[in-house]
C-alpha cells in the first residue's frame, strides 16, 4: 500500500512539473492591470462633448458683453441679469432631463440638448434688442440644462469601475475646453465692427451643437437604461464592449439586474421590469421619505454642487475682464488676452486631474483642491483691496492679482471642478440616479445664477476685495463639509454606493464594514482552496493508516 501511495505522489508531482514546463518567470507574475477600455472612452468623449455648450457660452459672454453693453446700451443691472440668467433658464432643462432621459433614453436626450442649444445660439446671434437676446438666452439655457444633467449620468453608467473617475471627469474637461474656445472667439471677432462682432461671437456657438447632435448617434445606449427597459440582450452587448473583461461585464449586469428587481436566473433578451423601477415614487423616496442612506447621499450630492458654485468660480470666469479692469488692466486687447490665459490654465489643469482621480482617490484630491482655492481667494482679495485703496498703480499687486486668479482656477480644475460631477453621478442608486443628478444640477445652476447676477451689485456693496473674502469663507466651509460628510468612493461599483452612506459624520464605520466584507470574501476563497488541500491530505493519511 505504501509503495502504491508513493507512486501516486510521484505521478502527481510529474504532472505538475509537466504543466509548468516551458513557462518563464513572468508567467507566474500577478495579472496586470487592464488597459483603459477604448470603446468606453470613445462613448464618454462623445457624451461629454455636450458640455462644450455651457463652457462656450460662459467664455464667450464674458467678452461679448463688453461690446453688447456699448451696442444696445445696457445698465449694469441688465448686464448682471444677462450674464447670469442662463443658469436660471437651465433649470427648466435640468428639471425635465431626468424624466426625459428615463423616457427616451440617455442618448436621445443628449441629441435633444444639442438641438435646443443650436436654436438658442442662432437666436442670440440674430438678436436686435435686449428682449430678443434674453429670449435666445432662455432657449440656449434649456439646452444647457439638459446637457449638464445627462452627460455625467451617461458616462458613469457606461464606464467600468476601474476608469469611472477618469471618464466621468470628461464633462468638466469639455466645459473648460468650451470656455477656452469662447475666450479665443472673443479675441478673434473683437476686430469686427461693434454691431457685428458680438453677434458672430454668440451665433458661432451653433456649429459645435450641430456636430455633437450627429456624432452622438454613433454611440450605444446606456446599459443601465436598457436594463430598466427590460432589454437585457442589448444591455449585455453594450456591457461586453465597455467592460475590462467578460467577468466584469457579467458582474455589472448582475448588479444592475438586482437593482432593477430582475431575477438573476432570468437570461431572456427581453423581460418585464417591475413597475416600481420605471420612475414611479422616485421623488417621494428621494425627498419625502428617504432612508438614512438616501438622505446622506442627497445631502452630499446636493452639497457638493452648492459649494462648487458658491465658492465663486463662475464669478471669476464670467467676470474675468471686469476683475482685470479693477486690478488695473485697462486695455481691451490685454484684458481679452488675460482671459485667454485663464482659459488655458483652467483647461490644462483639468487634463491633469483626469489622470489623478482614479489613482489618488476623490477625497485627497478634493480636499487639496479646496485648500488651494482658499489660499488663492484670500490672496486675490488682499491684492484687489490694496489696489482699490491705492492712489498709484502698483505693478506688483497687479501681477499678484493675475497670478492669484490663475492659481484659483488651476486649483479648482484639479479637484473641485471634475470631482463634483464624478461624485454626484456615481453615488445615487440606480432607481434614483436620473432624478438625484437633476436635483444636484438644479442646485448648481441656481447657486451659479444667484452668484453671477449679484456679482456687480456685491462689488458696489462690500467692494470687490470684500466679495472675494466672502468666497474664501464659503470655500473654508466647503472644506469642513467635505472632510466630515464625504466617503471615499474610489474603486467601488455603482451598486455598492448605498452601503457606504447612512451614518453621516460616522461614514468611516461604513467604509470599514465594506472593507471587512471584502477581506472575508477574499479569505473565503483562500480558505476554500486550503480546505480542499487539507481534505486531500487527510485522505492520504487515512490510506496510510489502513
Amino acid at each position: 500500500m505504501a509503495a502504491e501511495q508513493l507512486q501516486e505522489a510521484e505521478r502527481r508531482n510529474g504532472a505538475a512539473s509537466n504543466a509548468n514546463y516551458g513557462k518563464s518567470i513572468q508567467d507566474f507574475d500577478p495579472p496586470k492591470k487592464p488597459k483603459r477600455n477604448k470603446f468606453a472612452m470613445a462613448c464618454a468623449i462623445l457624451a461629454s462633448m455636450t458640455s462644450i455648450l455651457l463652457g462656450y457660452d460662459i467664455g464667450v459672454m464674458s467678452g461679448a458683453v463688453i461690446f453688447i453693453r456699448k451696442d444696445i446700451k445696457m445698465t449694469y443691472v441688465q448686464e448682471e441679469v444677462l450674464m447670469g440668467i442662463l443658469n436660471v433658464y437651465s433649470l427648466v432643462g435640468s428639471a425635465a432631463a431626468g424624466r426625459t432621459s428615463d423616457w427616451i433614453g440617455r442618448r436621445y436626450t443628449i441629441v435633444l440638448a444639442g438641438a435646443i442649444f443650436f436654436v438658442g445660439a442662432l437666436l442670440m446671434g440674430f438678436a436686435t434688442n435686449y428682449a430678443f437676446l434674453m429670449f435666445g438666452r432662455f432657449v440656449a439655457g434649456v439646452g444647457v440644462g439638459y446637457a449638464l444633467m445627462i452627460a455625467p449620468v451617461y458616462t458613469a453608467e457606461v464606464s467600468p469601475a476601474s476608469a469611472r473617475g477618469f471618464l466621468t471627469s470628461f464633462p468638466e474637461v469639455f466645459i473648460n475646453g468650451g470656455i477656452l474656445l469662447g475666450y479665443v472667439s472673443n479675441y478673434a471677432f473683437s476686430k469686427l465692427p461693434q454691431h457685428l462682432g458680438w453677434r458672430f461671437m454668440l451665433g458661432i456657438g451653433a456649429l459645435p451643437s450641430m456636430a455633437i447632435g450627429f456624432s452622438i448617434m454613433a454611440m450605444p445606449e446606456s446599459p443601465r437604461w436598457l436594463v430598466m427597459q427590460g432589454r437585457l440582450g442589448d444591455a449585455k452587448r453594450v456591457l461586453f464592449k465597455t467592460s475590462d473583461s467578460k467577468e466584469e461585464a457579467e458582474l455589472r449586469l448582475a448588479d444592475i439586474k438586482e437593482a432593477a428587481g430582475i431575477p438573476q436566473l432570468c437570461e431572456d433578451d427581453v423581460v418585464q421590469v417591475p413597475k416600481r423601477n420605471k420612475g414611479s415614487g422616485v421623488w417621494r423616496e428621494l425627498f419625502l421619505r428617504p432612508t438614512p442612506a438616501v438622505l446622506h447621499i442627497l445631502i452630499t450630492g446636493v452639497g457638493i454642487h452648492f459649494f462648487q458654485q458658491a465658492s465663486g468660480i463662475d464669478a471669476v470666469v464670467l467676470y474675468s475682464p471686469e476683475i482685470f479692469t479693477r486690478a488695473g488692466i485697462t486695455n481691451s486687447d490685454l484684458k481679452l488676452l488675460a482671459t485667454i490665459c485663464v482659459g488655458f490654465v483652467k483647461t490644462s489643469s483639468i487634463l491633469i486631474a483626469t489622470f489623478l482621480l482614479d489613482r489618488l482617490g476623490r477625497r485627497p484630491l478634493l480636499l487639496s483642491s479646496v485648500a488651494g482655492m482658499i489660499g488663492s481667494l484670500v490672496s486675490l482679495a488682499v491684492c484687489l483691496t490694496i489696489i482699490d485703496q491705492s492712489s498709484t498703480k502698483l505693478m506688483w499687486a497687479i501681477v499678484l492679482a493675475l497670478l492669484s486668479t490663475l492659481s484659483y482656477v488651476a486649483f479648482f480644475s484639479i479637484g473641485m471642478g471634475p470631482i463634483t460631477w464624478v461624485y454626484s453621478s456615481e453615488i445615487f442608486p440606480l432607481r434614483l440616479r436620473a432624478q438625484g443628478c437633476a436635483a444636484g444640477v438644479l442646485v448648481n445652476r441656481v447657486t451659479s445664477g444667484v452668484l453671477t447676477m449679484t456679482f456687480l451689485s456685491l462689488n458696489r456693496a462690500i467692494t470687490i476685495g470684500g466679495a472675494f473674502f466672502l468666497y474664501a469663507a464659503i470655500a473654508a466651509a466647503a472644506w469642513a463639509f467635505f472632510y466630515t460628510m464625504m466617503p471615499e468612493t474610489q474603486g467601488r461599483t455603482l451598486e455598492e454606493m448605498e452601503k457606504l452612506f447612512g451614518r453621516f459624520f460616522r461614514w468611516k464605520t461604513s467604509l470599514r464594514d465594506l472593507q471587512e466584507e471584502d477581506k472575508k470574501a477574499v479569505n473565503g476563497n483562500v480558505d476554500g482552496g486550503r480546505r480542499g488541500e487539507v481534505q486531500l491530505g487527510e485522505g492520504t493519511n487515512g490510506n496510510r493508516q489502513g
